[in-house]
C-alpha cells in the first residue's frame, strides 16, 4: 500500500464490502490488516471480484503499552461468545477461554478446535464492526491450574466477584501507575453462570490475583467482562480524544 495509489481488496473481504456494506465509487473507506495498519481513502471501483480503493493516509497504530486480556469461562447459551463480541468492540486486546470447574460447557476433543475457530471468527468481526486496527487474539483455552500459572506471570490479574470488597476502578487505580507505566498485562477473569468456586478462588489468589468488585448488582457472565474493559479503558485513559 502507498499513498496516491490504488490498492486492490479481493476475496470474501471485497464481497463483504460490496454486496453487505454496499461501498460504491467515491465513498470513503478504512482497510486494515488486523495487525495495526490502517488506510485510509476512497472507493475507486467495486465489484463482487474486487475493491479498488485510492489510497489517502497510510498510519501504523501501536499497540497500547498496558493491554487489557479476558479470561473469560466458557458459559452455556452463546453468553461467552456474546461477552468476547462485546469487549471487542469495546477495546479488549486479547481473549482468553477458560474451563472452570462450574463451566458447563466443554470443549473436548474436535469440538475444541472448532469452538476456538469460533471465538477468533467471532472476535474478528467485532473488531471489523467496530474498525479496529488491531484484532485481537484468542488464546489456547485454559484450566484453573494453567490459568493459575498465568496469574503469576502477569502484571495484575482481577477476578470479578459478587463478594469482593473494594470497588474495581480502586483496585486500577492504586495497581497502575499512569505515569510511569510499564509494558504489561492486565487479566481480567469472569466465571461461568454458576460463578466462580471457592477453591478456584482461593487457588488464584494464591498466586497473585486480587479480587474486585463491579457494581451493587450481580451482572451476568456476558456482561461482567464488558463492563470491567468499559472502566479499565476509562482508568488507562484509552477514551480520552487526543488533541488535534
Amino acid at each position: 500500500m502507498t499513498v496516491g495509489r490504488a490498492f486492490v481488496l479481493e476475496g470474501t473481504e471485497a464481497r463483504h464490502a460490496v454486496t453487505v456494506k454496499r461501498l460504491t465509487p467515491g465513498e470513503p473507506v478504512d482497510i486494515v490488516d488486523g495487525a495495526g495498519t490502517r488506510m485510509s481513502g476512497r472507493v475507486v471501483a467495486a465489484s463482487p471480484a474486487g475493491l479498488e480503493v485510492e489510497c489517502a493516509s497510510l498510519a501504523v497504530e501501536e499497540r497500547p503499552a498496558t493491554r487489557l486480556v479476558l479470561v473469560q469461562a466458557l458459559a452455556k447459551g452463546d453468553r461467552d461468545e456474546l461477552a468476547i463480541e462485546t469487549a471487542t468492540e469495546l477495546g479488549i486486546d486479547a481473549v482468553i477461554p477458560w474451563q472452570s470447574e462450574r463451566s458447563i460447557v466443554r470443549w473436548k476433543g474436535d469440538r475444541a478446535a472448532k469452538a476456538h475457530a469460533k471465538w477468533q471468527s467471532v472476535v474478528t468481526a467485532a473488531a471489523k464492526q467496530a474498525r479496529r486496527a488491531w484484532v485481537p487474539e484468542v488464546r489456547p483455552a485454559v484450566d484453573t491450574a494453567a490459568l493459575a500459572g498465568l496469574v503469576e506471570a502477569a502484571g495484575l490479574a482481577v477476578i470479578l466477584h459478587e463478594d469482593a470488597v473494594r470497588p474495581l476502578r480502586t483496585v486500577l487505580e492504586a495497581s497502575l501507575d499512569a505515569e510511569a507505566m510499564e509494558p504489561r498485562e492486565v487479566l481480567l477473569i469472569v466465571g461461568p453462570e454458576g460463578g466462580i468456586s471457592p477453591r478456584e478462588v482461593t487457588r488464584l489468589c494464591g498466586k497473585g490475583a486480587v479480587t474486585a468488585l463491579l457494581g451493587h448488582h450481580v451482572l451476568r457472565s456476558s456482561t461482567a467482562g464488558p463492563a470491567a474493559v468499559v472502566l479499565a479503558s476509562d482508568v488507562l485513559g484509552r477514551w480520552t480524544v487526543p488533541s488535534p
